[in-house]
């Protein structure tokens, strides 16, 4: 992730924002994990896209940044469940008019340059 300086007095809020959210799979993972707790595996079915790699640093960075609460179970074979924390649900409703603007923008967009 982008990091912000935090200790910079000018530093823009939609900055911090964007740092959070920076990369590919994140505020996809966010929509997803909005709709409930999730195991890696089912994420992995949800998003066939992303390796287990990428998947797991991106699910452990939005947990550094207090996005994500990552559950692991005593039990064997092991269990781990990710979730999201009251900020990273903050987060994903925060985003939800941009979803609807970018929804709106690709209408218009289709609508302009219809497919062959």
């Amino acid at each position: 992730m982008t990091r912000v300086r935090i200790d910079d007095p000018g530093v823009c809020g939609v900055a911090v924002a964007v740092a959070a959210i920076d990369g590919k799979w994140k505020t996809l993972l966010l929509w997803l994990l909005e709709g409930g707790p999730r195991r890696p595996g089912e994420l992995r079915r949800e998003i066939p896209r992303i390796s287990e790699k990428v998947l797991t640093q991106t699910l452990r960075e939005m947990e550094s940044d207090g996005l994500v609460h990552r559950e692991v179970y005593d039990v064997v074979p092991p269990k781990t469940v990710y979730s999201l924390t009251e900020s990273g649900l903050e987060l994903s409703r925060a985003l939800a008019p941009l979803s609807d603007w970018g929804h709106r923008r690709l209408d218009r967009l289709t609508a302009d340059h219809p497919a062959p």
